[in-house]
C-alpha cells in the first residue's frame, strides 16, 4: 500500500508540472461529458452495485439517496462539466500590478495549487465535479472516495482518464485509489505531504473531524452545516413560509438544508402555526422549546439544549424562540458552524446588522440556505463548503482552487 500511494503522488506532482491552455483543457472536459453520455448505461450498472451493497449494510434513506444515481443524476453531472468548461480560466490572470517608485514593477499572478486530496464519502457526482474543476484550475488530483460509493467513483474516474488519454494528456491528472483499506487515508493525511498541497474532505462529521485532526497537510473544508433561518418580527409571513419550508424541505440531505429555525416572540401567535404545519403536514418532525409547544397547535417534541447543535440532515428541524434579533445572532453565533444562516425581514436595518454581525461564510436575507452551493453561486460547481477563518471561505470553486505569486522585474536594480 505504501509503495502504491507513494508512486501516485509522484505521479501526480509529475502531472501537475504540465501548464495547459485553456483551450485543450476545455477539450477534456467536453469530451468527458460525452464519453459519460455514452457510457450511461455502464454507470449505471456499477451505481446499482454500490445500492446493492448499502441496501445488504442497511444504510438509512438519505445516505441511500445521495449515493443513488439515475439518468436525470447522470443529466445533472455533464451540466455542470458544461457549466465549468464556459468558466473563464482562473490561471495566470494579473491579479494587481503596481510600480514602486525605484522602478520595481510588480504583479501579483494567480498560479495553479499544483496537487489536491479529496477524500470524501456518498455522492458520486463528487468525483465528477473535483475533478473537472481541479483540472480547469490546472491542478492535479488524487481522489479517495469512500466505500459506500466505490463502483461509481472509480468509474466515473476512469472515464475522465479515458477523455485525458484521448487528448495526449497526463492520464495522472486524475487519479483514483483503488484500495479501500482505511489506513489508506491515515498515510495520505500524514505521509504525503511532499506530494499533496491541499487536502480537502467532504462528508459526515466523523470523517472532517478525523482529516482535520490527523492531517499534517493544510486542510479546507467545514465540519457540519447546523444552518439557522430566523424569522424576524417584521418578515413577510408569505415569504417566511415559502422560504423556510425550501431551506429545510427541498433536500434534507445536504450541508445546506436549515436545522434550526429560530422564531421572533413577537410574531409566534401570527407565525408559527403557518410555518410549523405546512413542515409538519410535509413529513417534517418538529423539536420545540416550551413557547413552541405553546403556542403550536401540532406534534412537538420538547427541544433540550443538545438539540440546538444538530445537524439532522433529514426531515427534522429544531424550532427556538428569541426575544429579538440580537438573541437570534447570538445563538446563531454560539450553535452555529460558520456555515449558512438566513434572516428573514422587511426591516433593512436589522437584514444589514444580521448579515454584518453573524460569523457564517454564508449570511443570506429572504433567501432559502439551499442556496449554498457553487452551482448556485454562479462557480460552475464547488469541491466543498469551507468555514475556515482563513480564505478561501463558503463555496470553493474554480477561482478558489488557484494560489498567487509575485513576478518582479527591473533594469537591474540593487537594493542599498
Amino acid at each position: 500500500m505504501k509503495n502504491l500511494l507513494i508512486n501516485i503522488g509522484k505521479k501526480s506532482r509529475k502531472a501537475s508540472l504540465n501548464q495547459l491552455d485553456n483551450k485543450k483543457k476545455n477539450k477534456v472536459l467536453k469530451d468527458y461529458y460525452l464519453i459519460i453520455l455514452r457510457n450511461k448505461k455502464l454507470i449505471l450498472n456499477e451505481n446499482k452495485k454500490d445500492i446493492k451493497n448499502a441496501l445488504q449494510k442497511k444504510f438509512k434513506n438519505n445516505l441511500i439517496n445521495r449515493l443513488y444515481l439515475d439518468n436525470k443524476k447522470i443529466l445533472d453531472i455533464t451540466n455542470s462539466i458544461k457549466k465549468i468548461i464556459k468558466l473563464k480560466d482562473p490561471t495566470n490572470t494579473i491579479l494587481e500590478k503596481w510600480e514602486r517608485p525605484n522602478g520595481l514593477k510588480i504583479s501579483k499572478i494567480s498560479i495553479p495549487i499544483g496537487v489536491i486530496g479529496i477524500i470524501y464519502e456518498s455522492r458520486p457526482n463528487v468525483t465528477s465535479d473535483v475533478a473537472s474543476l481541479c483540472f480547469k484550475s490546472g491542478n492535479s488530483v488524487i481522489l479517495k472516495g469512500g466505500s459506500e460509493a466505490y463502483y461509481s467513483n472509480r468509474i466515473l474516474s476512469n472515464l475522465f482518464r479515458r477523455s485525458l488519454k484521448k487528448n495526449k494528456v497526463d492520464e495522472n491528472f486524475v487519479q483514483f485509489i483503488d484500495v479501500k483499506k482505511r489506513k489508506v487515508v491515515d498515510f495520505l493525511l500524514t505521509k504525503m505531504t511532499k506530494f499533496i498541497d491541499v487536502i480537502i474532505p467532504r462528508g459526515g462529521k466523523s470523517l472532517v473531524k478525523k482529516v482535520q485532526d490527523l492531517s499534517s497537510i493544510p486542510t479546507i473544508g467545514h465540519l457540519e452545516g447546523v444552518c439557522h433561518s430566523y424569522v424576524d418580527k417584521d418578515a413577510n409571513p408569505k415569504i417566511a413560509k415559502r422560504v423556510i419550508y425550501n431551506a429545510k424541505l427541498r433536500n434534507t440531505a445536504i450541508c445546506g438544508a436549515t436545522e434550526t429555525i429560530l422564531l421572533h416572540e413577537k410574531i409566534i401567535n401570527k407565525f408559527a402555526n403557518s410555518i410549523l404545519k405546512n413542515l409538519e403536514l410535509n413529513g417534517c418532525k418538529i423539536i420545540g422549546d416550551n413557547k413552541i409547544k405553546k403556542f403550536y397547535n401540532g406534534k412537538v417534541q420538547k427541544a433540550t439544549i443538545k438539540d440546538w447543535s444538530k445537524e439532522y440532515l433529514s426531515p427534522i428541524v429544531s424550532v427556538k424562540t428569541v426575544k429579538n434579533l440580537d438573541e437570534a445572532i447570538s445563538h446563531i453565533n454560539k450553535y452555529g458552524t460558520m456555515h449558512t444562516d438566513c434572516i428573514i425581514t422587511q426591516n433593512k436595518k436589522s437584514a444589514d446588522k444580521f448579515l454584518k454581525k453573524v460569523k457564517s461564510s454564508i449570511a443570506m436575507h429572504n433567501t432559502s440556505t439551499q442556496f449554498a452551493d457553487g452551482g448556485e453561486f454562479g462557480f460552475g460547481g464547488e469541491v466543498g463548503i469551507s468555514t475556515n477563518t482563513l480564505p478561501p471561505r463558503g463555496p470553493v470553486g474554480l477561482n478558489q482552487l488557484v494560489s498567487y505569486k509575485y513576478q518582479v522585474t527591473s533594469k537591474g536594480k540593487i537594493r542599498k
